[in-house]
């Protein structure tokens, strides 16, 4: 192989010839062989974006000669796009607050713009990766600016991602809305509830999550680029500020703008630790949800099985037929890694020093990772299991009715006591609460089906009270108000 040589103000180092990458990357392959993980793919798209704005920036204000200016931005386009994410030799938890990552960029943008102009990599005399890529720039607000960016356009993708799911619970809402169920509280028989409520309560959580993230990126738009070092933009004109920030939302397309105060925004992290908050309480709703999948559809025989997911994988290699919620599975599994990433987000936002936080790669790489898993599985979670999940209406109902549940529906009328004696009966018989009404002469066939019809018993009031208003024996003299009423 051959080689040439480039040096740096710690000394020298050999570097393949046909390498984009260069001396600063090849001492933080051999400082940061920490994870093995790669900066997440979303920063380094924006990473390119922010020097294509850059570039550009200092061309339109006389800074760089056309032609050197037309050459990096286009090398930084390539590089946005992903055409040299394998020159990228730094590890995503490498120290220095993006340093490397902003110096492993910045060569192999350089020398892809050499090679545009005909020039042989490492002729840093005509293009150099510090005098020229990164001028009137700093690491401290170019990285910070494409973590931010790099964040909305995930956010918009974790939105949307979670907005099909919304659509996906909705259609099952209306399609199991005459199911009715045993509603169940500390994994106890309750009170009945229809199974297109059910669905209707997970599709609004997973609404506020959408929504959530869709209005966090307004708190994501206000960026430090052009505030240099430490916000103080030293080195940076006013014209390159303004232009910079300009040429970002052309290239983007999002409304970002120049913080009002860029040493804060040099400084402080919060709204990404507020943005991972959201994340993590989208992660909470996918696993509450993915829980309650689960266990509803446990058996399919020897458990709760009322629901039917797809079946979408082999479940044992040695029980034949087997087949497991994999889909809930894996949607637990990533909301708990999105809730522990949360946790590494927070204490990083936290620790941050002065004018500067130097855990940004901490922070960028799992909030992004963390979006972009939970995009993935709310996007699974709706396609390949809620769209395909069918109602045992058949095991609802017979639940249901052994269930007791229905009990106390009959309390307004017959009081907690009475409705308590008929539960004791009813489970020492093995027998419905129906039947035991019946038996006991309480009510009729006609008014125990309209106490217990799915609308009367899903629905605010008293179950079957316009039917049974003529039962005057079940009613107080005075008021003509069902046993036990006070108002």
């Amino acid at each position: 192989m051959e080689y040439r040589w480039e040096k740096d103000s710690l000394g020298e180092k050999a570097v393949p010839r046909d390498a984009y990458y260069g001396i600063h990357a090849l001492r933080a392959q051999e400082n940061f062989p920490v994870s093995g993980q790669k900066p997440h793919r979303e920063l380094l798209w924006a990473l390119g974006v922010v020097k294509q704005a850059v570039a550009a920036a200092n061309t339109a204000v006389g800074l760089l000669p056309p032609e050197k200016g037309e050459a990096i931005q286009r090398a930084a386009a390539e590089f946005a796009e992903g055409r040299f994410d394998d020159q990228i030799l730094v590890d995503a938890y490498a120290g220095g607050a993006g340093t490397p990552l902003n110096l492993n960029v910045n060569e192999v943008i350089a020398n892809r713009a050499l090679e545009l102009l005909g020039q042989e990599k490492g002729s840093y005399d005509i293009i150099h990766p510090l005098e020229h890529v990164n001028l009137s720039s700093s690491t401290n607000d170019v990285f910070p600016t494409a973590v931010r960016i790099a964040a909305i356009r995930m956010v918009r993708r974790l939105s949307q991602a979670m907005a099909r799911l919304q659509g996906a619970l909705q259609t099952k809402e209306k399609a199991f809305a005459a199911v009715l169920k045993v509603g169940r509280t500390e994994m106890q028989d309750a009170v009945p509830i229809t199974l297109g409520q059910e669905f209707g309560a997970w599709a609004e959580a997973v609404a506020r999550d959408w929504w959530r993230l869709y209005k966090a990126e307004e708190r994501l738009r206000q960026v430090n680029l052009g505030g240099t070092a430490v916000g103080t933009g030293l080195n940076a004109s006013r014209r390159y500020i303004q232009v910079a920030n300009e040429k970002l939302r052309e290239l983007t397309g999002f409304g970002v703008a120049r913080a009002e105060n860029l040493v804060e925004a040099t400084q402080n992290t919060d709204i990404l630790a507020e943005v991972s908050g959201l994340v993590k309480t989208a992660a909470v709703n996918l696993a509450k949800i993915a829980s309650d999948l689960r266990f509803l559809s446990s058996g399919p025989r020897a458990g709760i099985g009322e629901l039917r997911l797809p079946a979408v994988q082999v479940g044992s290699s040695i029980m034949p037929g087997k087949v497991n919620p994999v889909i809930p599975e894996m949607v637990t599994q990533v909301a708990i890694q999105a809730m522990a990433s949360d946790v590494s987000v927070s204490q990083a936002c936290a620790w941050g020093n002065l004018e500067l936080n130097p855990f940004l790669p901490l922070i960028a790489h799992n909030l992004l990772h963390s979006m972009e898993m939970l995009s993935n599985a709310a996007t699974l979670l709706a396609e390949r299991c809620v769209a395909g999940i069918e109602a045992d209406r058949e095991r609802c109902e017979d639940l249901l009715h052994r269930s007791c549940s229905l009990i106390t529906a009959f309390v307004p009328y017959i009081g907690y006591e009475k409705a308590a004696e008929i539960v004791q009966q009813a489970l020492a018989t093995n027998r419905r609460v129906e039947e035991v009404l019946l038996q006991e002469k309480i009510f009729t066939p006609e008014e125990i089906a309209a106490i217990t019809a799915p609308a009367e018993v899903t629905s605010p009031g008293i179950a079957g009270v316009r039917f049974i208003a003529k039962r005057k024996k079940l009613f107080n003299s005075k008021e003509g108000e069902p046993h036990g009423s006070k108002s």
